[in-house]
Formats: C-alpha cells, sequence, structure tokens
C-alpha cells in the first residue's frame, strides 16, 4: 500500500535530491550562484522563483497591490525551469507522470516549491489554465504540500 492509501496506485517517488546545491543555500550562497553550479537543482531554481515573485507581487507603499510585471515573468521563467528540471529528475525516478510526490521527503520540495511558485505567477498573468495545472498537480503530488505553499 502506498502511503497516500492507494492500493493499486503508484508507490510514492522519493528524490534523492542535490545535497551540494542545498547545502549551499542553507550556508547562504546567492541562489542565482547555485542554480549556475546546479543547473539541474529544482530547489535552487524554486528560490529564485520565490524571491522575484514576492518581489514582483509586493504591494506598493500605499498598500496597493500593483504588480511588477517584468518580477512576475522573471519569478514565472524560474519556476518554469525549476518544474522542468524536477520533472526529468521525477522520471529518472520512475514516475510515469502521476502518482505521489510526498511533501515529508525533503528532497521532493525543490520540485513541489517550483510548481508552486509556477502557480502563483500564472495565476498572477492571468494564466488561469496553468494556474489550475499546477495546482492539480500539486494535489495529485501530495494535497499537504498546497498547504505548506499557501495555496489552499
Amino acid at each position: 500500500m502506498t502511503s497516500f492509501g492507494d492500493l493499486l496506485g503508484p508507490q510514492p517517488v522519493l528524490l534523492t535530491g542535490d545535497d551540494d546545491a542545498e547545502s549551499d543555500l542553507l550556508n547562504g550562497v546567492e541562489p542565482a550562484a547555485v542554480a549556475a553550479a546546479h543547473p539541474t537543482a529544482s530547489i535552487a531554481w524554486a528560490y529564485l522563483a520565490e524571491a522575484a515573485l514576492e518581489q514582483g507581487l509586493a504591494p506598493r507603499e500605499d498598500g496597493v497591490a500593483d504588480p511588477d510585471v517584468a518580477k512576475v515573468i522573471e519569478g514565472y521563467a524560474f519556476a518554469r525551469t525549476g518544474y522542468h528540471r524536477g520533472l526529468d529528475q521525477l522520471r529518472r525516478h520512475g514516475w510515469k507522470g502521476f502518482g505521489p510526490v510526498p511533501w515529508s521527503h525533503e528532497p521532493n520540495r525543490g520540485f513541489l516549491r517550483a510548481v508552486g511558485a509556477l502557480a502563483r505567477a500564472a495565476a498572477a498573468i492571468g494564466e488561469t489554465d496553468e494556474n489550475l495545472r499546477c495546482l492539480d498537480l500539486l494535489n495529485d503530488s501530495d494535497p499537504r504540500a498546497v498547504e505548506e505553499l499557501g495555496l489552499a
């Protein structure tokens, strides 16, 4: 039985992660430098996407939400890169396009965070279909990811 209770479903995918990239990020190395040194590490791209979206979606000084579209698009591009790098890694671990990718397994979080950032960026530019696909992917991977990423 899988950890998600589906007797017939695939076993959860547990990515191996990128210890060097994760260590660099935890030790304060600039995410862009980490992405350049470890371009296959979804976690580095997720950091970059989240930072760009935080800047792009921050309220103005007067409190009015006024997105910086260039920063949102930058975040979108970083998130899409992290998403695709994560898909590559998932496929190498036997993922067939569906099945659990548990949030509880730390190395999975780079991919899941990139998908969450892509969902936020897509919503910010009005790309509703992409936003919904990302939310569906997160829910299919692990419903807890949606909650942990503040997308519930």
